[in-house]
């Protein structure tokens, strides 16, 4: 059994002359990231390693959740501008050593995969968290395996 969490980078500004992917995050999205990544790590969801795009927005996400989790991260242009099929790609280039992985990417492709997956209708807020157990032992079994969504944390909601 596998776990897969997918979360949208928190809110970003956009200060004039600067481009997409360096863009930084705002305040708000500072102070979201550090409450969801408690939220996670007191309600001990598990996560072994942390793979994100390598924008900025996204990447200071993830480098904020893991102050609480001090574990591997690894950055994956695919996820930036990510399709369906990107998010795929970086799931099956995992090791099946890793039974937790959590996904840091932009929307329109989160949600779109997110509703792939799972066949609900998603629209992940920024620093939106989606958890899902995935009932394989190799992650190159992804696509065919059943997937079951566990949890969906909002900032606003926790």
């Amino acid at each position: 059994m596998k776990t897969l969490i997918l979360v949208r980078h928190a809110k970003s500004d956009w200060p004039e002359d600067t481009d997409d992917f360096d863009r930084p995050l705002a305040d708000r999205g500072l102070q979201d990231a550090e409450k969801m990544s408690s939220y996670l790590k007191q309600n001990n969801v598990e996560i072994e390693k942390f793979v994100s795009s390598p924008a900025l927005r996204a990447l200071s996400t993830c480098n904020i959740f893991n102050k609480s989790y001090q574990i591997e991260v690894e950055t994956n242009r695919k996820l930036y501008n990510a399709n369906e099929n990107n998010f795929e790609s970086v799931i099956y280039d995992l090791n099946d050593d890793v039974n937790s992985v959590a996904i840091f990417s932009h929307n329109n492709g989160i949600s779109n995969f997110a509703n792939m997956i799972s066949g609900d209708i998603f629209a992940f807020p920024t620093c939106g968290v989606a958890g899902f157990q995935v009932d394989c032992e190799s992650w190159s079994d992804f696509e065919s395996a059943k997937k079951k969504l566990l949890f969906f944390y909002e900032p606003k909601k926790i």
